[in-house]
């Protein structure tokens, strides 16, 4: 059984009252770790920012009174660094992949119940589906979910070439939130615009995003932002141009990437993690404001 700090210790190790180091019990001290209260002696005591620290929490921690990572290589936006700074992205395209790969063994099983819709009939007993039906998980699922190859294609490749260095920027928990957030943006939009038996589908809406985020942490770091911007427009410009493409994700998921990534990478230092976490929060909002308004107007 573990010892909790303060128990066996602290008693008198002599006539002066004073108790005896945590390790060393014969020793007196008056000192005291700054993390667990334990008495240590000088040769337990180990230099803090503030104070002296037992052995024992500094290997639990950093040595500066810290979580282990607390004195680890930051990200510019405050994420921990990582050895593998694809990873994430890595994981979102194999999840694609893979609903790819089962939509083409399923068929309209597999589309049918994860495709965006608002509200429409997919079965012959005359059953209404959809978002405004309380199928919420569409707003999320139809972003993982493709059949045509060239349209994955575009999409998983848009993600390669921008996900790796978001990801080494912002960190892998940032990453991902944007990433989704962007997503279920681009599906709120639409959700909110497009006729109720419309159907949306792909990761287009979270591409946009990245699109939006990259400007921002390109002009962030003051590098060319022509080469993304010329990019950007390119894209937007089939957007509105090519037949059969859901503008309103395009355009709702580059909304709320830029916005995300905006606070992400010019959060104040001081205040960085609490801003990070409202600005994620207030999209969150934003999108669940949409959704609840369209899904009143349906019912």
């Amino acid at each position: 059984m573990d010892q909790a700090p303060g128990d066996g210790v602290g008693k008198p190790a002599g006539e002066s009252g004073l108790p005896g180091c945590y390790r060393h019990p014969d020793r007196e001290t008056g000192v005291r770790c700054t993390r667990c209260d334990r008495p240590i002696c000088p040769e337990c005591m180990i230099s803090a920012s503030v104070g002296f620290q037992c052995p024992d929490c500094v290997r639990g921690g950093s040595g500066t009174g810290h979580a282990p990572d607390a004195s680890a290589p930051r990200t510019l936006a405050g994420g921990v660094t990582s050895a593998d700074p694809r990873l994430i992205t890595k994981i979102i395209l194999g999840l694609n992949l893979a609903v790819f790969l089962a939509v083409l063994s399923g068929g309209d099983r597999v589309t049918d119940p994860l495709i965006l819709v608002g509200k429409a009939f997919f079965t012959y007993d005359g059953s209404l589906e959809g978002v405004a039906e309380g199928d919420y998980y569409r707003l999320l699922s139809s972003v993982f979910l493709h059949e045509a190859v060239a349209h994955i294609a575009l999409n998983m490749l848009a993600l390669w070439f921008l996900g790796p260095p978001l990801e080494a920027a912002l960190g892998r928990l940032r990453f991902v939130t944007l990433y989704l957030l962007s997503g279920l943006g681009g599906s709120a939009l639409f959700y909110l615009i497009a006729a109720p038996n419309d159907a949306a589908l792909g990761a287009s809406g979270a591409i946009f995003g990245l699109f939006g985020a990259t400007a921002v942490l390109m002009r962030r770091m003051n590098y060319d932002m022509r080469p993304v911007l010329v990019l950007l427009a390119i894209n937007l410009v089939f957007t509105f141009t090519w037949s059969g493409i859901a503008w309103e994700g395009h355009i709702g998921g580059l909304v709320i990437g830029t916005a995300v990534a905006y606070g992400f990478v010019h959060a104040p230092r001081e205040r960085r993690l609490l801003v990070q976490r409202a600005v994620a929060a207030g999209a969150l909002l934003a999108v669940v404001a949409v959704v609840v308004i369209r899904t009143v107007q349906l019912t």
